[in-house]
């Protein structure tokens, strides 16, 4: 008799806590979603701030749940430390790369190719996407278009080329080098599913090698139709040679007879973040400080530097650090780990194991449809975690991502600044822009999948 009480009342416990367990992950999933709803609607309709976003709603919706500030303190707390490094190392990345261009480290690579460009027009468009590639290097769109456009446009009206020419050969290149470790998209996928960088983005050079061939191979294409159109001049225009013999702005910042010792610095570093000598923040903490004593020993001039490039510098550190916090209630309450489990019953058993192949292949579009953080921070972290349901690794379903989600679409999303930046410097309408650079950029995306896959990185 006491053998079946004991039987029952185990069986009983057992059901409770299966059904307890089963109610709790209800209820945790569908906070997730409450929490990554309410992500989407903010950002996408610009109510509040990223940072907001990120921050405070979590919070709320988590002490909703029954979590309490003990517990949200620790989540946090675990969620900053796993953030720690990738937050460093974008404020002084920014801040390195910032030096060099002041310094002229680029300056006569740019000036380079617009001399071995002259004036033919398919020499000028592969050269436009050199520059862009170039001045990409320190991962922001903004300063990118700054350069190209501004360096190329005179060149282009001079000759009679097309503006959209060169704003689509500019939009390929950027979008395309925006896959570097210190690009926002890379480090957004980094920390959100809590990978190293490196890591990410490592196996993805052979990739990212072709994607720049790539874009090479349409910069031809699309100065071969501005060839046909107008043939090869000969002779540049007066008001083209004018203008390469003046002194750009911020002369008094370059430091040409330093060069070689810059682009020796800058080789050493990218070295040591490839194989991780040191750790990624380290190498450019260290950077920066000697990039400063090499090019100007006066310190007022190198507070300038600092400041002028501390605005981004902070801000998208900011935005790293919000989403420490944001990834670290997600993660510790399990509501991601709920919110997958809730949807791995969706995706059929066949397609489990394509998961990264699908998201390869669709990141470029949904670049229209979600801007980096939305999509980064709501949309990725729930992808990744049912791509481990069918044993797919993180950082695969990261590297999937970067091929083409604000990568090669950033520069033709209506939903960054840099578009509008880019359509404005270069006087085209953002509807041409798109028409003529989205089925390349898509174009792009897809060959990179194609590599990444034969290579077996995703």
């Amino acid at each position: 008799m006491n053998y079946m009480y004991f039987y029952y009342e185990s069986a009983f416990n057992i059901l409770r806590q299966r059904y307890y367990k089963k109610g709790r992950d209800t209820i945790l999933a569908i906070d997730g979603f409450l929490i990554i709803g309410i992500l989407l609607f903010l950002v996408l309709t610009k109510k509040t701030s990223i940072h907001f976003a990120l921050v405070v709603v979590p919070i709320a919706v988590a002490l909703l749940t029954g979590f309490g500030p003990g517990e949200l303190s620790g989540f946090m707390e675990t969620g900053l430390s796993n953030i720690a490094q990738t937050g460093i190392m974008i404020t002084f990345a920014i801040l390195f790369f910032g030096i060099m261009f002041d310094a002229g480290l680029f300056d006569p690579i740019i000036k380079g190719v617009i001399k071995i460009a002259g004036g033919d027009p398919v020499k000028i468009t592969i050269g436009t996407a050199i520059i862009a590639m170039v001045s990409h290097l320190d991962g922001s769109g903004s300063s990118t278009f700054l350069i190209t456009v501004s360096s190329m446009l005179p060149i282009y009206k001079s000759l009679g080329m097309s503006p959209l020419t060169l704003a689509v050969t500019a939009a390929l290149s950027a979008g395309t080098m925006n896959m570097v470790p210190w690009g926002g998209s890379t480090l957004r996928a980094a920390s959100v599913l809590n990978v190293n960088v490196m890591d990410l983005f490592t196996p993805m050079l052979p990739v990212l090698a072709v994607g720049l061939l790539w874009v090479l191979a349409c910069s031809y294409w699309l100065g071969k139709q501005e060839r046909k159109k107008l043939g090869i001049i000969h002779e540049l225009p007066e008001e083209v040679r004018e203008r390469e013999m003046k002194q750009p702005e911020g002369s008094d910042l370059k430091r040409p007879n330093l060069f070689y010792v810059n682009i020796l610095l800058t080789l050493l570093v990218l070295t040591c973040l490839i194989t991780e000598f040191f750790p990624l923040a380290v190498t450019f903490i260290i950077a920066v400080p000697l990039a400063l004593l090499i090019n100007y020993r006066d310190l007022d001039i190198q507070q300038r530097l600092i400041e002028n490039h501390a605005k981004g510098a902070i801000y998208t550190a900011s935005i790293i650090f919000s989403a420490g916090i944001f990834t670290g209630i997600l993660q510790e309450t399990g509501m991601i780990e709920a919110m997958a489990d809730s949807m791995v019953g969706l995706v059929p058993n066949s397609w489990g194991g394509a998961l990264p192949v699908i998201l390869a292949f669709i990141a470029m579009p949904l670049s229209l449809l979600f801007d980096p953080d939305s999509f980064y921070f709501g949309v990725l972290p729930v992808l990744s975690e049912v791509g481990e349901n069918f044993g797919i690794e993180p950082v695969t379903m990261g590297r999937a991502a970067i091929i083409g989600q604000m990568t090669t679409g950033f520069p033709v999303s209506p939903l960054t600044g840099s578009t509008w930046l880019l359509v404005g410097l270069a006087g085209v309408h953002i509807g041409d822009l798109q028409k003529k650079a989205i089925p390349l950029a898509f174009g792009t995306s897809v060959v990179m999948a194609i590599m990444a896959l034969m290579i077996g990185v995703i």
